[in-house]
């Protein structure tokens, strides 16, 4: 049986009609009851299964009926305990399509239990659920025959929230369809794992701990790795556990005897092992590339770290003069400040307005003279603007293309914190928006400026900061994703894996198509310290991949260095999703267990369903 990949959110709500026992049950869970919204989804979802319903009906009443506890009480526990399942059946049918309390013996063995009033959900619910736990009735062997063990589990990988973070609608969405699935698999009598735990969440966990030393009148820098490191231990201990405490209270039939944390030890030894394979198979490099910067954070992020938003801003056109006479080219941007880091000019080589110009040289504006090419490239669309592109491969992604494409110099004109760095000549030190008010002013005062328009436009935002993201080319880390993405899309194609709804089959094909390497290292101290010692006191040339410094220590010992050379581990963490895409694996005993036929690693994994959102996986 294929894999299951389901990516599903709400849509239009349909008008559909519901039985009197559904629309019974859904009054009954009016008080907003968590583990009975969950119960009435899973009543409603196997009624729908025309097939298997009756049969899901018998078997399950009994389980329904302590899962739903408006229907629970003295009177319908002795009649459910007594009868035959037939008469369960018929009861449960009329019990639900009439109005209980009108029954005078029903309202009598209330009152003699001291249940009097309206259902109130707090006053049960709960314990409801720790006995369930205590119970062990979430575990996959819950009170199982040997021939269940037998049977194939179905494991359901809960992908991990944020540990500090707390529940939203999302949440809510992914415990009751992820619960119903798991309650459905588990009422069929099959070994149900829904394994769930929380991930570190580096750049959210971080920036909150930074605020709190902002607030002090310090920074992480001034306290130093070690202390900084110790106040988000702290931190993660004082917030974390609020979201797991809340997918108990919704009534999530997780086996939490298997909770599991991203930077539990055995989950962090698992990461520097997977780190170690990759570079051994050759999927792991440091390299320059177009990354996404965030200048508050200081830290490469990645795409699905990036939102765009569209706002109002402005369309700067100006004169780029060619060089040894009066003509100019004229281009526009929405980006002044970046115009000290052009290294060409571009037009398109069939537009006649310009094509005389191609191989000459303009003069960069308030450059002090500085002269770069003009080219020509079909990339140039002439009907777009005024047909000529200024190219700036440090810090544009279509701009780094062609700068490779023509082998011009990449200029980084940025610090990390966003202001001007020496590259931007008499504007170093200014921040970037304020560079760009001061540079557009000289240009003016110069008589290059043309004209100034309002323009709409995308702007990149960090998620978690807010700021204006900076493209900018930067050494970091990759993993190499060509042949894993082969590999995924094969896998939906030979039908190993079932996508559902299949409409999303198209976007999975195109996103794995056209897709780039993975930028893995991010500047932060919270997280997986990635394993990379560089050899001597300076420089970031040589450097080994180990698991530990010992074993780092012994590869340069053989490479032909000193036993006292000195090693520096890499700074950079591993982006929190490295460690959560070994979640499936390494929560059930991967690397430690390999080869165990007895293990849980030889049984729950691979994995059965992973039900999450498009907008996470896309």
């Amino acid at each position: 049986m294929p894999s299951q990949l389901s990516s599903t959110r709400p849509r239009q709500r349909r008008n559909t009609k519901m039985s009197a026992a559904a629309l019974t049950l859904l009054a009954s869970t009016a008080s907003m009851s968590s583990h009975g919204v969950t119960a009435f989804l899973a009543h409603t979802a196997t009624r729908r299964t025309a097939s298997s319903s009756a049969a899901l009906l018998s078997s399950s009443t009994s389980t329904f009926m302590r899962r739903s506890k408006v229907m629970m009480t003295p009177f319908t526990t002795k009649l459910f305990s007594t009868a035959t399942e037939e008469e369960k059946t018929t009861a449960f049918r009329t019990t639900t399509t009439t109005k209980p309390f009108t029954n005078s013996k029903y309202d009598e063995e209330n009152q003699s239990q001291g249940i009097v009033g309206s259902y109130n959900p707090s006053a049960f619910e709960s314990h409801i659920y720790k006995w369930w736990e205590d119970a062990g009735c979430f575990t996959p062997d819950a009170k199982q025959s040997k021939e269940c063990n037998t049977k194939q589990p179905y494991v359901l990988p809960m992908p991990p929230p944020n540990v500090t973070g707390r529940l939203h609608m999302g949440h809510a969405i992914f415990v009751a369809l992820q619960d119903v699935l798991a309650r459905f698999h588990r009422m069929r009598g099959k070994p149900v794992l829904w394994l769930p735990g929380t991930d570190h969440a580096g750049i959210a966990t971080q920036l909150q701990v930074e605020k709190a030393l902002i607030a002090e009148g310090t920074t992480r820098e001034e306290v130093g790795r070690d202390e900084f490191l110790k106040r988000t231990w702290q931190y993660k201990e004082e917030q974390g556990g609020h979201i797991t405490r809340q997918l108990r209270s919704l009534g999530a039939s997780a086996d939490w005897t298997r909770e599991r944390f991203t930077m539990d030890a055995d989950l962090s030894e698992a990461v520097v092992e997977a780190f170690v394979r990759l570079h051994e198979k050759g999927l792991v490099y440091r390299g320059e590339y177009m990354v996404n910067w965030a200048p508050m954070l200081q830290t490469a992020v990645s795409d699905l770290e990036v939102e765009y938003s569209d706002e109002e801003g402005k369309l700067f056109y100006f004169k780029y003069m060619v060089e040894g006479g009066e003509e100019f080219l004229p281009v526009a941007t929405t980006r002044p400040e970046t115009i000290m880091g052009d290294t060409a000019v571009c037009v398109h080589p069939e537009d006649t307005r310009y094509k005389h110009l191609v191989g000459k040289k303009a003069i960069v504006p308030m450059s002090n003279g500085r002269t770069i090419p003009i080219i020509a490239d079909e990339y140039v669309d002439m009907e777009f603007g005024t047909g000529a592109l200024k190219i700036t491969p440090g810090h544009d992604p279509n701009d780094y293309a062609i700068g490779k494409k023509f082998d011009l110099e990449i200029i980084n004109i940025m610090n990390k914190d966003g202001s001007m760095n020496g590259e931007a000549g008499q504007y170093e030190g200014l921040d970037r928006f304020d560079c760009r008010e001061k540079l557009w002013e000289d240009m003016e005062g110069d008589g290059l400026v043309i004209k100034v328009e309002p323009h709409q436009q995308r702007v990149p935002r960090s998620q978690r900061g807010g700021e204006v993201i900076e493209p900018l080319v930067s050494s970091q880390w990759f993993v190499k994703t060509e042949g894993m993405g082969a590999k995924a899309l094969k896998a939906v194609e030979d039908g190993d894996m079932k996508i559902v709804p299949q409409r999303f089959e198209k976007i999975w094909n195109n996103w794995l198509t056209d897709i780039h390497d993975w930028c893995v290292s991010r500047q932060l101290w919270w997280g997986h310290r990635i394993p990379v010692w560089y050899v001597g006191e300076s420089g970031e040339s040589e450097y080994i991949v180990a698991r530990n410094e010992g074993e780092a220590r012994k590869q340069a010992v053989e490479k032909g260095h000193p036993e006292d050379v000195i090693l520096r581990q890499e700074e950079d963490v591993l982006d929190t999703w490295f460690s959560s895409g070994l979640w499936p694996f390494a929560t059930v005993g991967w690397p430690f267990t390999e080869g165990e036929e007895d293990s849980d690693l030889a049984r729950f994994y691979p994995g059965t369903c992973l039900e999450t959102g498009y907008d996470i996986l896309f």
